[in-house]
């Protein structure tokens, strides 16, 4: 039976296992061919396809093939193949975005989705390696482990590794497997969990049900995967409770500027006005937030930039003038939060030059047209916002996504904003909302989460990854999280994580409503990652002391 085939005080698979009795199982043919197609079937849960029950299915298939592995560098050979699978359908959205840049020929971008899933593949493999191996050590010199710890080890190892994934080498943290248990636009399903789990976490305990469902589906214990399928249902089609409406008016504009639109000079005060008719009040004397998405401004705002740089896009060449027209254009009642670029000038006066850029968001008062704050995205895309090894990798014809010639420079990290009557504001620019526990400055807890994207860059498949994230961060921190985008999707999202509210991927228009409330901070929103941590040591833990209870080997007992 298939739940035999673990670890033996020796080492080895066990006489009587499958590998034993069919040794050519140990190839990789069969099972490394099986692990890339359920990676790619386990990326089916992510949106916009949504399939979550054959992802939690191919997920418990992986989790087998690693049960029946020979020892650790095979179970970490199909990790690297089930990831392999994964990434390359999960992030295939990359590929469009090279379609829309005119440095590097397009077609790269069909060659980058792999190329990029061979180094993230390590990780589903650093996962399956480390479950098999710590399985082997904490075996060694007992009776075979109990067949379900396979499910807990590997959840415990998962959590770690997509924990590692989110920081490491600057950190990619698109499409935790966790994000597959997110329900409808209109409950949160078993992401739920997130407030007590964290993202990494709610991974990790998704893969130990797979491996769970599947152990029970094999053993042919079919009334309990039945039950076990019937709870995941219910818990992912659960209502959420009603948030509770806040006091503040805001309006969400999405001006649908197509990504050709936005970098055509001759459109530039064509794409300000629709912004403009889509900010005006509807109501006099309401006090309201006004959002306006990544990329859709192109004025310099900011005084003290030598006169050259803004002749060439600021209205008027004049920032006071470019501030007093959005001004009046949102109405005396209103602050703006818009998406910008800010420069960092070197030199002084107008003999003064741009070292770099900050892709930004200013707050901007409708009353005085001053400027009432700002935040500068922390978290670069590398190759997106700037090239990473520009002197290698320059010469031989790589090139940042972005058009311009001044690559990007990282921001000090999350900052809260306080806008007085208007709230204490979060800012996450573009892609930052995916990093789990690194979205809020925890000394000064927002009211809200403004998230401005551009996502004219990522096709069908980027924008509803993307919202599923915003999501996630809404529930993990109890916080509404407010997302303009320049395409779609923009949204209204509670702190249970619902959305109230949403502009589908190309359409123009906007969203007037009232700001959730806030809820009080959760366990994560206290803890972050080192909830994760925990929660890994845990499942850890619990199988290490099910496997320490099992009789001491002995040769007698093995009939030698």
């Amino acid at each position: 039976m298939l739940g035999q085939a673990f670890v033996s005080p020796s080492g080895s698979a066990a006489a009587g296992t499958p590998e034993a009795a069919a040794p050519e199982a140990r190839t990789i043919t069969r099972p490394g061919l099986l692990s890339l197609l359920a990676g790619v079937v386990a990326a089916t849960g992510f949106q916009p396809l949504g399939l979550w029950p054959l992802a939690l299915l191919a997920m418990g298939g992986f989790a087998l093939l690693v049960a029946r592995s020979s020892g650790w560098r095979q179970a970490a050979w199909l990790g690297w193949l089930f990831g392999l699978g994964h990434f390359t359908l999960g992030n295939n959205w990359i590929a469009t975005a090279f379609t829309y840049q005119a440095n590097m020929p397009a077609v790269l971008g069909w060659a980058a989705v792999p190329l990029l899933a061979l180094y993230l593949a390590l990780f589903p493999a650093l996962a399956a390696g480390a479950c098999r191996a710590l399985q082997g050590a904490l075996t060694r010199r007992r009776e075979a482990a109990p067949r379900w710890t396979i499910a807990p080890i590997l959840g415990g190892t998962w959590i770690i590794a997509e924990w590692l994934r989110s920081w490491l080498f600057t950190g990619y943290a698109s499409n935790p497997f966790g994000v597959a248990l997110l329900g409808p636009f209109d409950r949160p399903g078993l992401a739920a969990l997130a407030p007590w789990t964290g993202t990494y976490a709610l991974s990790g305990l998704a893969v130990m049900l797979s491996a769970a469902i599947a152990l029970a589906l094999v053993e042919r214990r079919f009334l309990a995967a039945a039950a076990a399928g019937a709870l995941l249902a219910g818990g992912m089609y659960w209502p959420a409770p009603r948030a509770v409406e806040g006091s503040l008016a805001v309006t969400i504009v999405q001006p649908h500027l197509r990504q050709e639109r936005l970098n055509a000079p001759l459109l530039y005060e064509a794409n300000f006005q629709r912004l403009v008719r889509l900010s005006r009040p509807r109501v006099r004397g309401t006090e309201r937030l006004v959002l306006w998405p990544e990329s859709g401004l192109v004025d310099y705002l900011r005084e003290g930039y030598p006169q050259r740089y803004y002749d060439r896009t600021t209205a008027l060449g004049s920032p006071a003038f470019a501030r007093r027209r959005i001004a009046t254009s949102i109405g005396p009642d209103s602050v703006l939060l818009t998406g910008a670029v800010d420069l960092e000038i070197v030199g002084a006066g107008q003999n003064g030059r741009a070292s770099g850029a900050y892709n930004s968001v200013t707050a901007l008062d409708g009353r005085s047209s001053a400027i009432l704050g700002g935040y500068a995205k922390a978290h670069l895309v590398p190759f997106g916002e700037y090239l990473p090894f520009r002197e290698l990798l320059g010469p031989i014809g790589l090139d940042r996504m972005v058009p311009g010639t001044l690559d990007f420079i990282p921001g000090p990290g999350p900052r809260t904003l306080d806008l007085g009557e208007y709230g204490r504001a979060g800012i996450q620019i573009c892609y930052e909302i995916e990093f789990s526990g690194r979205v809020v400055d925890r000394a000064a807890r927002p009211d809200y989460i403004f998230n401005p994207y551009n996502d004219g860059w990522f096709g069908r498949f980027g924008p509803p990854q993307h919202l599923a994230q915003a999501r996630l961060r809404a529930i993990e921190e109890g916080l509404p999280v407010l997302r303009s985008t320049t395409t779609g999707i923009s949204a209204l999202i509670d702190p249970h994580g619902v959305v109230r509210a949403h502009l589908p991927t190309g359409e123009m228009g906007r969203i007037d409503a009232m700001v959730p409330r806030a809820l009080p901070p959760t366990l994560f929103a206290r803890m972050g990652n080192l909830l994760v941590l925990i929660w890994a040591a845990f499942l850890l833990g619990g199988a290490a002391v099910a496997i320490a209870r099992r009789p001491r080997y002995s040769p007698r007992t093995q009939g030698v």
